[in-house]
């Protein structure tokens, strides 16, 4: 697929991946329709991107929010022939504290936020017979300690990625997934500075897990894999035989050296949650509070 004259409809495009794909898709010839909760940086980086970009500020969460930004995106560029859905947020801790409400937020975000993003371009994507790339996670298939939330809801919309995927066919559409692996977004910055129990398992984690790839590169894979409508953009490359190898990640032999790796980890997680008094970054506990208000 060429980009250039296409419409790309970017989900979390307020900073980090999302915004590194705008650009990415800009300067291959695209327009791009940002959405985000970040309302300042959106004008922001719509005004750095030019008469290519418009934006909408909009909770995921909200189908008829996202509705809206879809409208507006029709409006203003004539349809939609991709969707990147990149929403999402992170969870701390571990069963113990990461508390009801953190829970059901990462989950609302990260799953909830992609079903209302693919429901509400469906009709669009079908006339253009269109593309979409669903924003999974390397947390999808490997298992880590003090972030079942964000795993949870990442496995969850990898598989509801792939499901959707069958249901579309028909229609033209084609639903690729990406996993990132740690990208040096504000989330993971967010972690690492909030955590020093999470740059320390991370850091201990075999390769490649242990290592962090830009936000520039990252981008610049995840639009060629939209070029080529694949089905799995794994980032970097060096994750696919984990991704392939996933029995074996989640066996009792790949458990069992999981928790002698990372183990000790867990308990200095959960204190470092309980010293926060947060189970999540500040911007998101902000957001959350502002979804919270709008209620």
């Amino acid at each position: 697929m060429k980009l250039a004259g296409k419409t790309v409809f970017i989900t979390g495009a307020s900073r980090g991946i999302g915004a590194g794909v705008a650009r990415e898709c800009v300067a291959q010839g695209a327009n791009v329709f940002l959405v985000g909760t970040s309302g300042d940086l959106l004008v922001q980086l719509s005004a750095e991107l030019g008469d290519q970009a418009e934006y909408a500020e909009a909770d995921v969460t909200d189908l008829a929010a996202v509705e809206s930004a879809v409208a507006a995106a029709v409006d203003r560029f004539g349809g939609i022939d991709v969707v990147v859905a990149n929403a999402g947020i992170a969870g701390y801790g571990t069963l113990a504290v990461i508390g009801k409400t953190t829970f059901d937020r990462t989950i609302a975000v990260n799953i909830g936020g992609v079903w209302n993003t693919l429901n509400a371009t469906l009709p669009h994507l079908s006339a253009t017979k269109g593309h979409v790339l669903v924003v999974c996670s390397v947390l999808s298939f490997m298992p880590f300690a003090g972030a079942h939330a964000y795993a949870a809801s990442k496995a969850g919309v990898e598989m509801m990625a792939t499901t959707i995927a069958l249901e579309v066919a028909h229609l033209g559409i084609t639903v690729g997934r990406a996993y990132p692996s740690w990208i040096d977004t504000d989330m993971v910055r967010d972690l690492q500075t909030d955590m020093a129990s999470f740059a320390a398992a991370k850091k201990r984690s075999p390769w490649p897990m242990n290592s962090t790839m830009s936000v520039e590169e990252c981008a610049r894979r995840m639009v060629r894999g939209i070029r080529r409508r694949s089905t799995q953009v794994c980032i970097p490359g060096t994750i696919r035989p984990v991704l392939w190898g996933r029995p074996v990640v989640q066996s009792r032999l790949g458990l069992f050296i999981n928790r002698l790796l990372l183990g000790k980890f867990v308990q200095a997680m959960d204190n470092e949650v309980s010293q926060l008094g947060r189970s999540t970054s500040e911007r998101a506990e902000r957001q959350l509070k502002a979804a919270e208000d709008r209620k």
